[in-house]
């Protein structure tokens, strides 16, 4: 299983959509009240609407560190090595960013999607995980499968 063009495809893709949000998510992590975090979170200039928006916030923060960044890392890692086990942790890792997209449409579409603008939200706020979930989805079945 030699990694394709497609493999880079996603790869490259995964590393736009995800790298950025685990910067801001170390820095909800670090420093969960400063301005900067809610900027990056929410939104420049934005409140936290509760101590429950908050909350989910640094919630997210913690599992995305702790879970995701792993996951991908050790994926990618198979992935280039040419590993099933890699195609495997890619799957589980498309299947996530699925349901963590299908979670923030109704969490957080009405609050982000009018802070950003549509472009901005359906392409990285919210598309680009969707998207890249599918496409490993997809991918790494194919691979598994063949």
């Amino acid at each position: 299983m030699k990694p394709t063009i497609f493999t880079w495809i996603l790869a490259v893709f995964g590393a736009i959509t995800f790298l950025p949000l685990m910067m801001a998510q170390l820095i909800m992590l670090f420093k969960p009240n400063s301005q900067q975090a809610k900027d990056l979170i929410i939104g420049k200039g934005k409140e936290w609407r509760d101590h429950t928006h908050y909350r989910s916030a640094l919630a997210f923060a913690w599992a995305d560190i702790l879970v995701i960044l792993p996951l991908l890392i050790l994926s990618s890692v198979g992935v280039f090595s040419g590993q099933l086990w890699g195609y495997i942790l890619w799957l589980v890792l498309g299947i996530l960013s699925i349901y963590f997209s299908i979670l923030f449409w109704v969490l957080e579409k009405s609050y982000t999607y009018s802070a950003v603008g549509w472009l901005a939200y359906y392409t990285y706020f919210w598309g680009f995980f969707l998207y890249w979930g599918f496409g490993t989805l997809v991918y790494s079945i194919m691979i598994i499968i063949i």
